[in-house]
C-alpha cells in the first residue's frame, strides 16, 4: 500500500462536529496532506460534514450493499482508518474487520463478541462481576422490592425506562413487557454519575482512562461536565487494564458514592461517546493514539496525563449553509 492512505473517515459524522475537528487538528501535525472525510446518510443536514474534508452520502447501515459501497469509498478516498461513532453500525463494522485489514484498511473498532456482549445489558453485568466491579442487584419482578429499575436489556438512547417507587406503579405493561430487566434502584442523590472515556490498543490493553461526573444531562448527552481522577481513575485501571477484544475508544458508565467509594458499573458503549470532547479538552488525544497505532506502528503506554477537574460547559452552536 503507498503512503497515500493515511486518509480517516468518521462514518455517520452527523453532529459531531468536535470530533472531526480533533481527528482533522491530530492527523495535521503527523501527515499534514492527509484529510479527515466522513459519511452520512444526508450529508447536506450534517453539521459534522461541513468541518471535514468531504461528506459522502450512504444508505442505512441496515442495507445489505452498505459494506461494498463502504469498502468503495475507502478505495475511492485512500482511507487507511474507519472510526465508527453509532451503536447500530458497530456490530457489522466488527464482523468484517478481517476483510477490510486484506486491503490495508483498518476499522477502529473492537471485536464482534466483545461488541454484542455490550449490546446485551445482562450479558455486561456479568462481565463486569468477572471484573470485580459491582452491578445493580438483580430483583425478580414478582418478588418485587421498591424502589427498583427497569430498563431493556438491548437498549439505547435512554428510552423505555421505569423508576418504580411502589407496586402500584409495576404495571401490567412493564411486567410482561419481555424486553426488560429489573434491579436495584441507584439513588442518584446518593451516587454521582460517571461516563469514563477509554482507549484500548490493538494489544487490548487500557491506554488512558477519563472519569467525567455527569453534572447535567440533556436529551441523554452531557451538557455539564467534569474531570475526576481521584478514586475512579485508579480503579478503572486496576479492575479493566485488560478486556479481550476491545480495541480503540469505548466509554463505560460506572455510579460513585463517594461517602463509601461503592462504585457499580452500569453499561459500556464500545464508541467514541457523546461527551468524549471533554476528554480531548483535558489532554486525551485518543484520534493521536489511533494514528500512533494504526498509522506508526508505535506502542503507547498507559498514562493519566490528562487534566483533572476540567469543567465543561457545551452551548449550542450553528452552521449556516
Amino acid at each position: 500500500m503507498g503512503t497515500m492512505n493515511h486518509n480517516i473517515l468518521i462514518t455517520s459524522a452527523g453532529k459531531r462536529v468536535v470530533l472531526v475537528k480533533a481527528f482533522k487538528e491530530t492527523l495535521n501535525r503527523f501527515f499534514p496532506e492527509a484529510k479527515v472525510y466522513t459519511t452520512d446518510m444526508n450529508p447536506k443536514m450534517a453539521p459534522a460534514g461541513y468541518v471535514s474534508d468531504g461528506c459522502i452520502p450512504v444508505p442505512r447501515v441496515t442495507s445489505e450493499d452498505y459494506i461494498d459501497i463502504l469498502q468503495d469509498i475507502c478505495l475511492e478516498h485512500n482511507i487507511g482508518l474507519v472510526v465508527p461513532t453509532i451503536d447500530t453500525e458497530l456490530a457489522i463494522l466488527a464482523a468484517n474487520k478481517a476483510r477490510f485489514e486484506q486491503l490495508g484498511i483498518h476499522l477502529g473498532v473492537s471485536d464482534y463478541d466483545f461488541i454484542m456482549m455490550c449490546r446485551d445489558k445482562r450479558n455486561t453485568g456479568a462481565f463486569f462481576e468477572s471484573k470485580g466491579i459491582r452491578v445493580p442487584e438483580k430483583i425478580d419482578k414478582y418478588n418485587p422490592r421498591f424502589p427498583m429499575f427497569a430498563k431493556p436489556y438491548d437498549g439505547s438512547l435512554s428510552s423505555n425506562l421505569h423508576y418504580i417507587k411502589c407496586a402500584e406503579e409495576l404495571t401490567v405493561d412493564i411486567l410482561e413487557d419481555p424486553k426488560l430487566i429489573f434491579m436495584e434502584y441507584i439513588d442518584k442523590s446518593i451516587y454521582q454519575e460517571y461516563t469514563v472515556d477509554m482507549y484500548f490498543g490493538q494489544d487490548h490493553q487500557l491506554k488512558m482512562a477519563v472519569p467525567r461526573e455527569r453534572i447535567e444531562i440533556r436529551a441523554g448527552e452531557i451538557n455539564k461536565g467534569r474531570t475526576v481522577k481521584a478514586f475512579l481513575e485508579p480503579y478503572i485501571h486496576e479492575h479493566l487494564s485488560h478486556i479481550n477484544g476491545c480495541e480503540g475508544c469505548i466509554c463505560g458508565q460506572f455510579f460513585y458514592n463517594k461517602e463509601n467509594n461503592d462504585i457499580v458499573g452500569i453499561e459500556i458503549n464500545p464508541r467514541f461517546g457523546g461527551g468524549y470532547p471533554q476528554s480531548y479538552a483535558a489532554g486525551a488525544n485518543y484520534p493521536e493514539f489511533f494514528i500512533l497505532e494504526y498509522y506508526l506502528n508505535q506502542h503507547i503506554e498507559y498514562s493519566d496525563d490528562w487534566k483533572d477537574n476540567l469543567l465543561m460547559l457545551r452551548y449550542d452552536d450553528a452552521i449556516f449553509v
